[in-house]
Order: C-alpha cells, then sequence, then structure tokens
C-alpha cells in the first residue's frame, strides 16, 4: 500500500475464465459515494499481461482493466502510477463514471480527482442520454467538463452506417455543470435535419430536469393587431425557493414593453408578484400596463396562527383585456395576461383565525370592472369591509349538530350602475339539527334562525333609512339505502336503490323592499334540490312549503367498489306559493317543478357519460340538457364530447345550444396502424408518430364556431413538433386568431414561432397530455461495467 490506496493486482492469463464475484445482498445502493467513503476505495487493474512493482506502478497490455468505486477504465494498452493516482490508457480506451460513458483513443487521468484530458472522445451522459463526440474532453474534476469541437444531441443512433442525428448542437466548446445540471456552449449552431436553423453565439441548456439561470428559448409571432412579435424571456434561478423571469417584447405595430414575475416561497408565507409595462403603446397612444400579487402567510400572534390573504390584478384602462389576450407571447411575459383576461379583477385581503370551535376572518374586496360598450356588465359590490364569526363545537350532548354565524358587511358600489343605496349589513345565522344515522337510511332535522339588520347611506324607496328582518326555517331531510347483488353484462355488482324525501317550510315576510348586495338565484340542479333557501347569499330568504322527492340507484363493482353506474330523478312538490323573489321575478305558483333526470356511467375506466336533465312535464319540452361523454383507452388518446342546451326560463335570459368536441389521437390508429404507444416515447428509427389534437365549440343557435383549436403533433424519437390553430371568441363582435408552430428538442430546449402551443393546448383540450418520453432517470447500476 502507497499513499493510503491499496493496489489489487489481478493476472488473467488468456485461457482462463475469471471466477464469479460473490454477490452480498445491500439494503440500499447508493447513487453517489460519500468523499469519505471513496477516498478509502481500492483500486483493481487486470488485463491480459501485468507487469511493474506493487503499490508503486503498473503496466497492463491487452484487455487492460482498471476499476476503482464508481470509476472503470477500459483500454488496450494502461500504465497506473500509484502515488500519483494517475492512469495513461490507450486504444480503444473506454470510461464509465457513475454511468456517464466515454470513449477515444488517448486518455491521461487522476483516477480519484478525475482530472485530465481525453482525445478523440465519445461521450454520453445517464441521465438525460445525450451524446456527443468532440476532438478532446477536459475532466476538471468529476462534475465538471469541458469538450471541444463537440456535438450535442439526445438522438438515439441506430445501426445505419448513414445514420445522423435529426437536431444536433456544433460548438466550438461546450462547458458541462453536473453539479448545476447546465451545460455552456459557445460559437455554436442548432442544426435540425441536416440544416442549421439558429446561430447560438452563446448559449446555456439543462443536463437535467433542474432549474437554472438563462436566457428562455425566444418567441416569435405575427398577430394582427400587432404586427411581428419578438420576446425574449429571461429566467433567474435566485435560490431554491426563490425565481424570476424577466421578458422584453418588441411589436412593429405597437411599440416595446416589459413584463416580469418574481415567485417565493419560505415556511410560513409564499407569494408571487408580476407586472408588465408598455410605454406608448401606438394602437391606443397611451401607457399601458398591469400587475398582479398574491402573497399567503401564516402570522404568529398571542391568540394563535392567523393566515394573511392577499390578491390583488389591476390594469391601465377597460381596453387591456380586449387588447392583451391571452396570447402565448404575452403569457410568457410572467403570466401576467393570462390572469388578467377577465373583465372582473380582484383586489382582496384576508385576515383569518381559527381556535377550537370558533373562526373569524376580516376581508376588504375591490373590485375593477372593464367595461365593453357592447356588452356593459354591472360591478358586483364592494365589501369594504367584511367581518365574519362562526361558532360551530365539536361535541354537544344528545347527538346535537349546532353553529352560529355572524356577519358585518358594508357594501359600497359606483352609484352610476345602481339605484339602490350603499348599505352596512349585519347578521346572524343560528341552527341545531340532530341526525339520526343507520346502515339503513337517516333522518336529520334541523331549524334554523336567520336575523338581519341593514343601515343605508339613503333612503329607501319607501323612506326607510334601515331595515330588519327575523325568519325561522325547519327542515326535515331523510333517506333511505337498500341493497341487493345484481349482474349486468357478465358483471355483479352491489346496486343500490336510495328514496331520498326532503322537506323545508320558511314562512313569509315582505321582502320586496330590500335591496340585493350579494344574492342571487340559485341554479337548478342535484346539488342545490335538497337544500333550505332557492337564493345564494343573504337578501334573501325564499318562503318555502314544499316536499322534494327523488330517487338514485348505483351499481357499484362488487371487487373494487367503484361506481360504475349512477341513475337519479328528483322533482319538487309546492304546497304554496313563493312570494320572495328577485326584482323583477314573478312569484313561483307552479305546484310541481320541473323533473331533474341525471345519469353518470363509468363502466370501464376508459369509457365515462355523465348527462342531466330538466324537464318541464306540463309544457313537455326539456329546459336544459346536458350531456358529456369520453373515451380514454390509454396515454395520448382521449376524445370528449359535450351537448348543451339550455332554453329561457326564470334564471336564464339568454338561450343557447352548443356542441362541444375535444381529442387527442395518434393519426397512424385512425389509418389502421393503432399499435399501442410505447411508454418511453417513440423508438429510435421507427419513423415517428403523427398526433391530431384539437378542441371546437360549436353554436348550434348560431350555426357557427364560437371556438375552434385545431392542431397536429408529431413525436419523434428526439424531438416533438406542434402546429396549432387557434380562434378564440373575445367579445360579441371580435375574435383572435394565431398559428403556433413550435420544435421541442428533448432534452435540450423548444423554440416556438407565434406563441407556446403548449399553454393552449394544456388549458383547452380536456385530459390532454403532453407527448415526452415518460422513462424514469436511470441508475448508475443499469450501466455497470
Amino acid at each position: 500500500m502507497l499513499c493510503g490506496v491499496p493496489l489489487a493486482v489481478l493476472a488473467q492469463p488468456e485461457a482462463a475464465t475469471p471466477a464469479a464475484p460473490a454477490l452480498r445482498a445491500s439494503p440500499a445502493l447508493a447513487e453517489t459515494l460519500p468523499q469519505a467513503v471513496r477516498a478509502q476505495q481500492p483500486v483493481f487493474v487486470r488485463g491480459d499481461q501485468l507487469s511493474g512493482q506493487p503499490d508503486v506502478e503498473a503496466t497492463i497490455e491487452g484487455n487492460a482493466e482498471l476499476r476503482r468505486g464508481d470509476t472503470v477504465v477500459h483500454a488496450d494498452r494502461m500504465h497506473y502510477d500509484v502515488a500519483a493516482d494517475r492512469a495513461r490508457a490507450s486504444g480503444n480506451v473506454r470510461i464509465n463514471n457513475a454511468g456517464n460513458r466515454y470513449q477515444g483513443t488517448l486518455l491521461d487521468l487522476e483516477v480519484d480527482a478525475f482530472h485530465g484530458f481525453f482525445s478523440d472522445a465519445r461521450y454520453r451522459f445517464l441521465a438525460t442520454g445525450a451524446h456527443g463526440e468532440a476532438s478532446r474532453v477536459d475532466f476538471i474534476d468529476r462534475d465538471h467538463s469541458v469538450v471541444h469541437e463537440a456535438t450535442y444531441t439526445t438522438c438515439e443512433r441506430t445501426i445505419e452506417a448513414s445514420w445522423r442525428p435529426d437536431w444536433v448542437l456544433r460548438a466550438r466548446r461546450i462547458e458541462l455543470d453536473q453539479v448545476e445540471d447546465i451545460g455552456r456552449a459557445e460559437a455554436g449552431v442548432l442544426e435540425f435535419k441536416g440544416v442549421p436553423i439558429l446561430p447560438v453565439p452563446a448559449i446555456t441548456f439543462p443536463l437535467s430536469d433542474k432549474r437554472k439561470s438563462g436566457l428562455l428559448p425566444p418567441t416569435f409571432g405575427l398577430d394582427s393587431i400587432s404586427g411581428f412579435e419578438y420576446a425574449q424571456p429571461y429566467y433567474w434561478n435566485i435560490a431554491p425557493n426563490r425565481d424570476a423571469t424577466i421578458t422584453p417584447m418588441a411589436m412593429t405595430r405597437r411599440g416595446v414593453s416589459l413584463a416580469g414575475e418574481f415567485r417565493y416561497l419560505e415556511p410560513t408565507y409564499k407569494g408571487e408578484l408580476g407586472a408588465q409595462y408598455m410605454p406608448n403603446d401606438r394602437l391606443r397612444e397611451r401607457d399601458r400596463w398591469a400587475w398582479r400579487a398574491r402573497h399567503d402567510q401564516l402570522l404568529a400572534t398571542p391568540v394563535g396562527g392567523v393566515a394573511l390573504g392577499l390578491n390583488i390584478r389591476r390594469v391601465s384602462d377597460d381596453d387591456y383585456w380586449r387588447d392583451f389576450t391571452q396570447r402565448g407571447s404575452i403569457t410568457a411575459m410572467g403570466g401576467v395576461t393570462g390572469q388578467l383576461a377577465e373583465r372582473l379583477l380582484p383586489g382582496e385581503a384576508s385576515l383569518n383565525w381559527a381556535g377550537g370551535a370558533h373562526s373569524l376572518s376580516l376581508r376588504t374586496l375591490q373590485w375593477q370592472t372593464l367595461q365593453d360598450p357592447l356588452a356593459p356588465i354591472i360591478p358586483p359590490y364592494d365589501r369594504l369591509p367584511q367581518l365574519h364569526w362562526r361558532y360551530a363545537p365539536n361535541a354537544l350532548p344528545l347527538g346535537l349538530d349546532a353553529s352560529v354565524d355572524g356577519d358585518y358587511t358594508h357594501f359600497s358600489a359606483d352609484r352610476r350602475f345602481y339605484r339602490q343605496p350603499n348599505a352596512r349589513r349585519s347578521y346572524a345565522l343560528a341552527q341545531v339539527s340532530r341526525p339520526f344515522l343507520a346502515p339503513a337510511g337517516f333522518i336529520t332535522p334541523r331549524l334554523q334562525l336567520h336575523a338581519t339588520s341593514y343601515e343605508f347611506d339613503g333612503l329607501l324607496a319607501n323612506g326607510q333609512r334601515s331595515a330588519q328582518r327575523v325568519l325561522p326555517t325547519f327542515s326535515l331531510d331523510s333517506g333511505l339505502v337498500f341493497e341487493r347483488d345484481a349482474s349486468f353484462f357478465g358483471r355483479r355488482f352491489l346496486q343500490t336503490l336510495e328514496p331520498r324525501a326532503f322537506y323545508t317550510y320558511t314562512p313569509y315576510r315582505d321582502q320586496s323592499y330590500l335591496p340585493v348586495y350579494d344574492t342571487a338565484a340559485t341554479d337548478f340542479n342535484f346539488a342545490t334540490i335538497y337544500t333550505e333557501n332557492a337564493f345564494g347569499g343573504n337578501d334573501r330568504i325564499a318562503d318555502n312549503n314544499l316536499l322534494t322527492l327523488g330517487v338514485t340507484t348505483r351499481l357499484l363493482d362488487e371487487d373494487t367498489g367503484a361506481e360504475a353506474a349512477r341513475f337519479g330523478i328528483a322533482q319538487r312538490l309546492r304546497f304554496s306559493d313563493q312570494l320572495v323573489t328577485m326584482p323583477g321575478a314573478a312569484p313561483v305558483s307552479e305546484r310541481l317543478s320541473d323533473v331533474l333526470l341525471g345519469a353518470a356511467v363509468n363502466w370501464t375506466p376508459q369509457w365515462g357519460l355523465d348527462s342531466t336533465l330538466q324537464y318541464n312535464p306540463k309544457d313537455g319540452r326539456s329546459l336544459r340538457t346536458t350531456i358529456g361523454a369520453r373515451y380514454s383507452p390509454g396515454p395520448y388518446r382521449t376524445v370528449s364530447a359535450a351537448y348543451r342546451m339550455q332554453k329561457v326560463t326564470d334564471l336564464i335570459t339568454e338561450p343557447s345550444k352548443q356542441l362541444d368536441v375535444g381529442w387527442q389521437w395518434p393519426l397512424d390508429a385512425l389509418w389502421g396502424g393503432g399499435a399501442a404507444r410505447p411508454a418511453t416515447g417513440v423508438a429510435p428509427g421507427s419513423g415517428g408518430r403523427w398526433y391530431s389534437v384539437g378542441r371546437l365549440n360549436y353554436s348550434l343557435q348560431d350555426r357557427k364556431l364560437v371556438d375552434t383549436i385545431v392542431g397536429l403533433e408529431y413525436e419523434a424519437c428526439c424531438w416533438t413538433g406542434r402546429v396549432v390553430l387557434e380562434r378564440l371568441q373575445r367579445s360579441v363582435e371580435s375574435s383572435s386568431t394565431r398559428v403556433m408552430v413550435q420544435l421541442e428538442f428533448l432534452g435540450f430546449s423548444r423554440l416556438s414561432l407565434g406563441a407556446n402551443p403548449l399553454a393552449t393546448l394544456r388549458q383547452h383540450v380536456p385530459r390532454y397530455t403532453p407527448l415526452g418520453r415518460d422513462a424514469p432517470v436511470p441508475s448508475r447500476f443499469s450501466q455497470y461495467d
């Protein structure tokens, strides 16, 4: 032994067969050897002919091999200096360093430090499968190397002599940092199908999915309003829990803009800040801006933890939502526009506290409403502020459940949109119930008491400045559960029959003189038909004397318990007119409500059907129908369709009839191929695969497409191409159209023309899955030599 490094020399005669090594069980195989362990690893050398001095030097001729820890060197001839821990090898030299492989003609390497050089080398990295060639590789240490006159690609090499990668980066110099998982290329060019497509004076690229600072791929676009667009985002990986994206953008018809986003994550708080500024937008001849902030934090106080929440979004003008639609080029600029493509922008701050049976919240909410002269909307009331308290004890005697809610809200709004005055409203809601539960059913009587008080900033129509209202509500909810074994289409199920009866009574109190601040009629569906109040909010409490009857049957898989099918029907029987309504609505005098019919079938994990029908038995017509179906037989194969129809009712003022279809499907399956896609992507040399993807929303009433997204995707073994056409209806008379083209080079980067289509496909196509290899990162032991 010399310098603390033991040397074992194994002579291997040409005719001898080495004995199989004895294997030992290990609870865990370390992917990375600790430095303290690595320094104690012995060095083993062997070959056809060995000469030298033990613990001093060794020369190996023929099938030379040197092994130390996770490093293995093979060569035709090798000399190892024990004192310097230095190996010199020539002739068909191969290195395996923790799964990363190198092959060349001449090697000079300090083994443990992994410092030296390799001439005429080929290399391949374990984590990404990337490989290439270089005139020389300089090993700085185990995690850093520099390759000269190099190529870099993730395309799998095939056995054909004429093979060439679909894409390759050629550079004068590439620095590889395995600690930061970053590659840095200088004086390079990116080639695709043998054609140079992008000069690369300097670029960084990932060696894994780890975040890194640097320029993101640029985005080019052509827009009928903005003209030619160019955006160049820069990503700044500030810390593991902080990052920022800064994106300047130029538009030939509008000018330049700058956007940014900052994200942070701490043990007790997290949030996002985003902003965009465009000086002197030539489209509107004014400065344009937008900003948003979101922050959530847990504050330590003497009374316990208090949750702080902020959610604020603001823009410069009413036309912002129309001019800055959800184009990927803009969305990439900190994600601002994707969040602000709405016309109601909140400015909200809240404090929430909970302790035992008590909870308390303080909230302020002020809206910015973006108006369209052709389709104006009435802004909701601001809450400046709202204070809410709730008491819900967990354990009460006699099996009772009870709670008390108290609320104070100051409602304020622009009086140009409202004739009613602003107000300060206080209400209390106390309720107590006694559930009686059994395996065969349940009965739950409940008693509620509503008390409300108003203080108005002006006079009501009756001359009052204040108002009070106290109302009780009684309800009785009950149901039974019957079960039986059943068999349908060769499958065995547990079938249930679940009849349900729900009665509620609230006496009449005249509320027509009270303004409406936060209240609207609830939708008529299976979730609301078994509730006490026909309104959401606290400005109207319906005078109900009605009974809801319904029945549901389910088919539960006998082995898994999964619901294979569900069918339900429900209807309300009204014993007296409902006189309390929303302003302008007529009293409800029908004794029998519309019938709700619902069905959901998930016979297999691949198929699904969900439908709801609102049927008026008096007129013999359907007022609303929703039918949705999906078929998802495997990855990257999904088709969904939905039909929605609604006619004019008390709650619906605009009729509509729409058909919605979305899909992602391999085209070779449509053309007669249909082979299952490999879990690890397209095999090398298979020629790739085409996919069709899209979503169509068609108005049967207007006989036109409302929203259209159609595209083609092509997946090869090391790259993916996408072409997507998007047309979205923005308002009654305006729409936006764009074409998006993208090349995604596996393990390297994405190049987009016109925007990033991935964001559009993820947002609009149900169950869309981005193409790409799903194989896990291999272990170094899978590349063991």
